[in-house]
């Protein structure tokens, strides 16, 4: 039974979300502050956070931050801005997905159960160590969850990991985006933004931009490959 922490200083919202999550057979734990959601996740083990960004205490997006500084836990960031500029930084700051407020059950439960199922195949031990990808000078360990490019430890969110070991383990080969959808964040539909803001952040860990890919190349209208630079 899956466990959640809800961060909600609304007291009409967190009950609404507790309700739901509870008749959807989670188990469920709520604070109304970030250093509250701070000390429950240094001492319970959860299976995925939503996290509100208008806390009394600490902004949303700090608490984020420090949240990726004590655990890997998934998390889903519940936001009444819609700024593209806000978005982007929220999930590279270690974001899994985000919610624009107002959102329904449905879509809530459906992005959950997404991360979850993502969530869930990374942590699965296979019966053989996966071996390490290489193409050109990345070299990506999917056991270790480790990625370097001539040497150099990238940093690199969750999501961009799995983004990155994908391509990798198809070099040359031009992937659609509805399958970077399905497969990278299990999601048989979605925005094309969200593929774009992750293959952005990417670009700039690896030194690239899209007006002069060397790993990172994007058809138009097809999709998206990775290969050795020239």
């Amino acid at each position: 039974m899956p466990s959640v922490l809800v961060v909600e200083d609304d007291q009409f919202v967190r009950s609404a979300l507790i309700r739901h999550l509870t008749e959807a057979g989670h188990t469920v734990r709520s604070v109304g502050t970030a250093l509250e959601a701070l000390r429950e996740v240094a001492h319970f083990r959860f299976d995925m956070v939503i996290l509100d960004l208008g806390l009394p205490d600490l902004d949303g997006s700090e608490a984020l931050k420090m949240l990726r500084g004590i655990t890997d836990v998934p998390v889903i960031v519940a936001t009444a801005r819609d700024d593209e500029t806000e978005i982007v930084r929220l999930l590279n700051d270690g974001a899994d997905d985000y919610l624009t407020k107002p959102f329904s059950v449905e879509h809530l439960s459906a992005r959950m159960a997404a991360v979850l199922r993502r969530a869930r195949a990374t942590a699965e031990p296979g019966a053989a160590s996966p071996r390490v990808l290489r193409v050109g000078g990345l070299a990506i360990d999917p056991l270790r969850r480790q990625a370097e490019l001539d040497g150099r430890r990238l940093d690199l969110t969750r999501r961009e990991f799995d983004l990155l070991t994908f391509l990798a383990a198809r070099p040359g080969v031009v992937v659609p985006r509805k399958e970077l959808l399905a497969e990278v964040w299990q999601q048989s539909y979605g925005d094309d933004q969200t593929i774009d803001v992750h293959l952005s952040w990417l670009r700039r860990k690896l030194g690239e931009t899209a007006a002069r890919p060397r790993y990172l190349h994007t058809l138009r209208g097809v999709g998206v490959k990775l290969e050795p630079p020239l």
